[in-house]
């Protein structure tokens, strides 16, 4: 019980020194670790898709989550960001296309991809043949035939 009177009245004379003008700012206390591959999975993300989305380079992500590197500490700040608002951290860094990936992670993998054909084909660089997607410009490969 004495332990915990200490913390607080420990608070307490800082956020005093604060208010008098003593002392300027706060610290921030961040976490020694960060469980990298647990905030990725929860997002349903592959390392791939996580690195490019959040901005981290892909070896760091397979690093970090091999154990062989930890997160520096803005590292594991922004990583801290990610696990509490992900939505948040999404829509900031992305064009308001991307806001819908992060309210449905999920929905977004596929979206995400089918988008980038769709833009291609509304800018006249894929058609349809037969079924299937091809660049223009070349023909498409004949059926093999049963022998």
């Amino acid at each position: 019980m004495t332990t915990m009177f200490k913390v607080l009245m420990t608070g307490l004379d800082e956020m005093d020194a604060y208010l008098a003008g003593k002392t300027t700012g706060y610290r921030v206390t961040l976490p020694a670790e960060v469980n990298v591959k647990a905030i990725r999975k929860r997002l349903n993300m592959t390392q791939s898709r996580f690195s490019d989305t959040f901005g981290f380079s892909l070896d760091a992500v397979k690093h970090w989550e091999g154990g062989r590197r930890t997160p520096e500490s803005s590292a594991r700040a922004f990583l801290t960001v990610i696990d509490r608002a992900p939505q948040a951290v999404i829509s900031a860094l992305h064009q308001p296309a991307m806001a819908h990936a992060a309210k449905n992670p999920i929905a977004g993998v596929g979206e995400a991809a089918g988008r980038s054909r769709v833009a291609a084909a509304e800018k006249g660089r894929w058609r349809k043949t037969a079924g299937r997607n091809v660049a223009k410009g070349r023909r498409p490969r004949k059926p093999a035939q049963a022998g």
